[in-house]
């Protein structure tokens, strides 16, 4: 059995077994290109990212979480669920499905797909590439709002899930560019920002996507399950000249916060988790942190607006679904929260770090880079609740602690002093001063002008 037919196999298992008990759940589901990537995973630990076991560092996180701003890294991003629309009517379901317009989507374009529910609470949202006249391919950490949602309609249209037959790696930093063309054999400069087109590399077929989730100057090289571990090792190799680094699982995360980009699942939680579209690849635990919801789940979700990710120019007139949800929040004045960035206070933080080796009570532990799954923390001004703090990750680029941060309008401007509530309820909490801040947390150099470089 290839590696292309084992991924499909393994990947059917993991779906079919996933309400299965843990000794029969699934069968151990790796990357497609583990082979190449066990080369260097010299700690030999993985970690888990939706269904899909990936290394958890190559070399150390410091190194690691720094290198797309240094020079750049070869990053893992292939557990995304990977869903082809094609169909005479397919750019009418998504259309409907997104808040955004798609009336001028070109070939080989890429647009942010953001999903709503009825309520205007975001459901889903990730990345969509038009491939052909009828035929589109949306990335996201979950796909199954969009499955769920075109098999309520009669649409001429249909979704594959494509997840196991295709890999996808980021290679994002200064570097990024003259490491894939290196790469390639071929100039990439004229592949615009949010654009994308076909080309080779080892010999196999590939798609080249210029994107930015790391803020700086990045690509995604999407192409077939069974060249993942070729593909990989030769980018490895190329880029070893140019300073490229391997990101492990443990720092993926940081470049999201350091530009301001708030992660389904981590910094909010999707509404579609109360529905049959709810998400099969993020199906454990509950969030951590010292917020207290009291409305329930829907605490933990969030308007477009909230996310910066709202309208521009005011309401559209086209249709979409969760329209009339924004359209009535708008008439009473909502979202009145906003999205900022928090400079956490150095000494405070360093206070928790290291409170294993002092004395009184031991607050909650502060892990390194950032923590483990979604964690909402209680935002603070005067004693009272303005916001919730996300996302909270050590940057080494910028040399400070830095955290996503939903915050009443009031208390937005730069510069306000606020307090963020560490610990979960019933541990030593502590107060850790932090100063609000704009995002992103450093300049945005996605839009780079490579002609010039």
């Amino acid at each position: 059995m290839g590696t292309a037919d084992t991924q499909r196999s393994t990947y059917d298992a993991v779906v079919r077994l996933r309400d299965a008990p843990f000794v029969t759940r699934r069968p151990a589901y790796f990357s497609p290109a583990a082979a190449a990537q066990d080369a260097s995973n010299s700690h030999g630990c993985f970690g888990e990212f939706a269904q899909t076991l990936l290394p958890l560092e190559y070399t150390d996180w410091v190194e690691e979480s720094g290198a797309h701003v240094s020079a750049c890294y070869l990053g893992d991003w292939s557990s995304l669920h990977k869903v082809v629309v094609r169909g005479r009517e397919a750019l009418g379901f998504l259309g409907r499905l997104g808040m955004r317009d798609l009336s001028r989507f070109e070939h080989g374009q890429i647009k942010h797909h953001v999903q709503l529910d009825e309520n205007g609470w975001v459901a889903s949202e990730g990345i969509l590439c038009r491939l052909a006249e009828e035929e589109f391919l949306y990335t996201a950490g979950s796909g199954d709002w969009l499955l769920w949602q075109l098999s309520q309609g009669s649409w001429d249209a249909e979704a594959e899930d494509v997840s196991p037959d295709r890999f996808i790696f980021g290679v994002q930093g200064p570097a990024s560019l003259t490491t894939l063309e290196e790469l390639t054999g071929e100039s990439l400069r004229d592949i615009g920002f949010s654009r994308s087109r076909t080309t080779r590399l080892a010999g196999a077929p590939v798609r080249i996507l210029r994107t930015g989730i790391s803020g700086e100057l990045g690509y995604e090289i999407h192409g077939p399950a069974e060249r993942a571990a070729e593909i990989w090792a030769a980018t490895v190799e190329t880029g070893r000249r140019f300073g490229l680094c391997q990101l492990g699982l443990r720092s993926q995360p940081v470049q999201h916060i350091e530009a301001g980009i708030a992660t389904n699942g981590l910094d909010y939680l999707p509404a579609s988790i109360l529905t049959p579209g709810a998400p099969t690849q993020f199906r454990r635990g509950r969030p951590g942190g010292s917020y207290v919801p009291h409305n329930g789940i829907t605490d933990y979700f969030r308007k477009p607006g909230e996310l910066g990710w709202g309208f521009r120019k005011g309401m559209p007139d086209r249709d979409f679904l969760g329209r009339d949800a924004l359209v009535a929040d708008a008439a009473q004045g909502e979202p009145r929260r906003t999205l900022v960035g928090l400079r956490w206070n150095t000494a405070d933080v360093v206070g928790v770090l290291a409170a294993s080796m002092g004395g009184g009570d031991l607050p909650d532990p502060m892990e390194l880079p950032r923590g483990r799954g979604p964690v909402f923390d209680q935002v603070l001004v005067g004693g009272r609740p303005v916001g919730v703090s996300t996302g909270r990750t050590v940057s080494v680029s910028l040399r400070s602690t830095i955290s996503l941060c939903v915050i009443d309008e009031a208390h937005a401007a730069p510069g306000t002093d606020v307090v963020v509530l560490w610990g979960r309820p019933g541990t030593a909490q502590r107060e850790l001063r932090a100063t609000v801040t704009t995002l992103p947390f450093k300049p945005d150099r996605r839009r780079t002008d490579v002609l010039a470089l």
